[in-house]
C-alpha cells in the first residue's frame, strides 16, 4: 500500500512538472468563480446551457508568448462573439495587473485573476515550482463539457480553439 501511494505521489509530481492537465475531452469542466479585469465576477456555471466558453490559461501578463496569444484572441474576438462564444484569459496575476494589461492590449474580453491558484489547480495546469499556470486552453461546450484541450504552442495559435468553437456552434 505504501509503495502504491509513493508511486502515485511520484506520478503526480511528475505530472505537475510536465504541465499536462489531468482532464480529458468529454469531462465536465470544473466550476470556478474569479474576478475579471473589468471588475466583474465570473462563474463558469453561469454559462452552462447558454454559451460555449474558451478558457485560455497563460503564465504571465506582459510576456512575449502571452502577449501574442491574448492579442490573437483580441484580433479574432468578433469571430468568437459571432459564434456566441465567451472568451476568458486566466492567469495567476493579480487583478490590477490584468486590468492594466487588458487595457494596454485593448482586450474586449475579460482576463480572470486566479491569484489564489485554485482554478489552475482544479484544471490541472498549475506549475507548482513556478507558481503560474501552464499555457493551456480549454474549449467548453454549452453543456459544460470540455470539447478541446490545447497545450503549449498549440494554445498560442488560437486557430485550434476557433476551429473547435466553429464545430460545436456550427457557425
Amino acid at each position: 500500500m505504501k509503495k502504491l501511494l509513493l508511486l502515485s505521489l511520484v506520478s503526480l509530481v511528475a505530472f505537475a512538472q510536465n504541465g499536462t492537465t489531468h482532464h480529458q475531452v468529454g469531462d465536465m469542466a470544473p466550476d470556478f468563480e474569479l474576478k475579471g479585469s473589468d471588475g466583474k465576477t465570473y462563474k463558469l456555471s453561469s454559462f452552462v446551457g447558454k454559451n460555449p466558453v474558451v478558457l485560455a490559461f497563460f503564465p504571465a501578463a506582459f510576456t512575449g508568448g502571452c502577449t501574442k496569444e491574448m492579442t490573437a484572441y483580441q484580433a479574432s474576438i468578433a469571430k468568437f462573439t459571432g459564434m456566441d462564444v465567451k472568451v476568458f484569459g486566466i492567469s495567476t496575476d493579480s487583478g490590477p495587473t490584468l486590468a492594466h494589461w487588458a487595457k494596454e492590449l485593448g482586450a474586449e474580453f475579460p482576463m480572470l485573476s486566479d491569484m489564489m491558484r485554485g482554478t489552475s489547480m482544479a484544471y490541472g495546469v498549475l506549475n507548482p515550482k513556478a507558481g503560474v499556470a501552464n499555457r493551456t486552453t480549454f474549449v467548453v461546450g454549452a453543456d459544460g463539457k470540455i470539447v478541446e484541450i490545447l497545450e503549449g504552442a498549440k494554445a498560442v495559435d488560437i486557430s485550434g480553439s476557433e476551429g473547435a468553437c466553429a464545430r460545436i456552434t456550427k457557425k
